[in-house]
């Protein structure tokens, strides 16, 4: 089983970068595919990019393509995600999950597909 642990988040103003961090432990996050997920208030959890268990295939949400970056580092344990030109819409509580799987390509992008998520970080962007 592993744990993940999100940190990062907090109150920014439109037009500024911040940077999230998930941090697993138990187990090596390099037996999972991991994504981050959001959920505004009174909004169902919705996807926001995913990357493989080899780390060489990515996915982004359309709202968040071109300004949001996924990376992993196996060795230190650790996926980040690098948030450019944030929005007010990106407001929400960030999530970030882990898919036990053998593929080392494949993708996931609905939240029941995942195993393990972390208990969240909130993110607030003022316009």
């Amino acid at each position: 089983q592993v744990q993940l642990v999100e940190s990062g988040g907090g109150l920014v103003q439109a037009g500024e970068s911040l940077r999230l961090s998930c941090a697993g432990s138990g187990r090596t996050l390099s037996n999972y595919a991991m994504g981050w997920f959001r959920q505004a208030p009174g909004k169902e959890r919705e996807f926001v990019v995913v990357t493989s268990r080899s780390g060489s295939t990515t996915y982004y949400a359309d709202s968040v393509k071109g300004r949001f970056t996924i990376s992993r580092d196996n060795a230190k344990n650790t996926v980040t995600l690098q948030m450019s030109s944030v929005k007010p819409e990106d407001t929400a509580v960030y999530y970030c999950a882990a898919k036990t799987t053998v593929a080392y390509s494949t993708t996931y992008y609905s939240p029941r597909q995942y195993d393990y998520w972390g208990q969240g970080t909130q993110v607030t962007v003022s316009s």
